[in-house]
């Protein structure tokens, strides 16, 4: 098993991930923190026969992995804050045509230029909105470095297997991290459903019980139309109210089925817990250094942390209704709000830092003693 143990940085964890899932296409443009990943991606595609390209900008970036998808590639593109900003439309043409495809979002602070080689976890509402329209999405944020290697097979896997995009939410500190890593010796591989008809018969975007169509491959002798206008099922625009509704309610509700399996969490020491701090990213492990050192001098404290943060595993933290709730993140509150919506505001205190420093285990600590003083 050490044989296949490796030092790596979580960018290069990441880049090795999709390497592993099958990416044989990669469209982006250097940013900090991202820029390893588009490195090593430009140096190993041609190597096994994929192709790299880097964009004249993000937008593009973005418009290349969904084209290159809908030739049956796997696609990868990976950015920072103001150019995840800008893939923001294509992103929601790829949800609305159902391509699969990763994106990589290193964070950093921000808004705009902000702080580029600080860390930052400002994006998370982005994440889940920053295109307009009601749409789903799938973002997965990893804490480790094995993490980000494993989870970017997760997140190919389920981009393939639910037609959508998954943004892979990491922060600068991750991202630029370095630990051990074990490479898994078997991998779970998920490649996307393909029509099982002859092409006279295939129904581009089938309300079928899965609610997940198959799809064709460009050129492969499947001809259908694909566009960001709302659609029936052939793909042709539409704006007829009862077929709009129809294809609305099966895009926004389409991962309903699959959430026992899309929504990962990590549970430290919640079965006693009278106060869960809630964490992800780098953040939930100076929360977890702080639940340790709390827990050993009598303080009922657990960690959840939500490793797929949208869509927001309330099921899982609901189960902890009566709890006290401490929500940590380097930034002024955002998944907090998820939070407070479940709870109420008096079951939720917060511990927020924007100045592009990590919040340490320390002032997890004093933030925990100060909130249990107070119940």
């Amino acid at each position: 098993m050490m044989n296949n143990a490796r030092l790596m940085q979580g960018n290069e964890a990441v880049a090795e991930g999709a390497l592993a899932a099958g990416v044989l296409f990669y469209a982006g443009y250097p940013i900090t923190p991202s820029t390893e990943i588009a490195e090593i991606m430009a140096e190993r595609l041609p190597l096994i026969g994929g192709t790299f390209i880097q964009m004249e900008d993000e937008i593009g970036s973005m418009a290349a992995i969904i084209g290159a998808s809908l030739t049956g590639l796997k696609t990868l593109t990976a950015t920072s804050g103001p150019g995840f900003s800008l893939k923001q439309e294509n992103l929601g043409y790829a949800i609305a045509t159902e391509v699969p495809c990763v994106v990589v979002n290193v964070q950093r602070g921000g808004p705009s230029t902000g702080l580029p080689t600080s860390p930052s976890q400002a994006d998370v509402m982005q994440a889940r909105w920053g295109t307009h329209g009601d749409h789903p999405i799938i973002v997965l944020t990893p804490s480790s470095v094995q993490e980000c290697y494993e989870l970017t097979v997760i997140a190919f896997n389920f981009a393939e297997e639910f037609r959508i995009p998954v943004i892979f939410l990491m922060d600068e500190v991750i991202g630029h991290l370095r630990e051990k890593v074990v490479l898994p010796q078997e991998l779970t591989i998920v490649n996307r459903k393909r029509p099982a008809v002859p092409p006279s018969e295939y129904i581009a975007y089938e309300n079928n019980q899965s609610m997940i169509p198959a799809m064709a491959n460009f050129g492969d002798g499947y001809r259908f139309h694909v566009t960001g206008l709302t659609h029936n099922e052939k793909g042709l625009p539409t704006g007829n109210p009862e077929v709009t509704n129809k294809f609305m309610q099966r895009l926004t509700q389409k991962l309903n089925p699959y959430l026992d399996r899309i929504q990962l969490v990590e549970e430290v020491q919640l079965h006693d817990a009278e106060l869960i701090v809630v964490a992800y990213g780098c953040t939930a492990r100076s929360a977890l250094e702080a639940v340790h050192i709390a827990r050993s001098v009598g303080l009922k404290v657990g960690l959840f942390r939500p490793i797929t943060i949208w869509p927001f595993p309330q099921k899982q933290l609901e189960k902890y209704a009566d709890r006290k709730y401490l929500v940590v993140e380097m930034n002024s509150g955002q998944l907090v709000g998820e939070i407070e919506r479940i709870f109420g505001y008096k079951a939720v205190d917060r511990l927020n830092r924007i100045d592009g420093e990590l919040i340490t285990p320390k002032e997890v600590l004093d933030r925990i003693g100060e909130v249990i003083k107070n119940v």
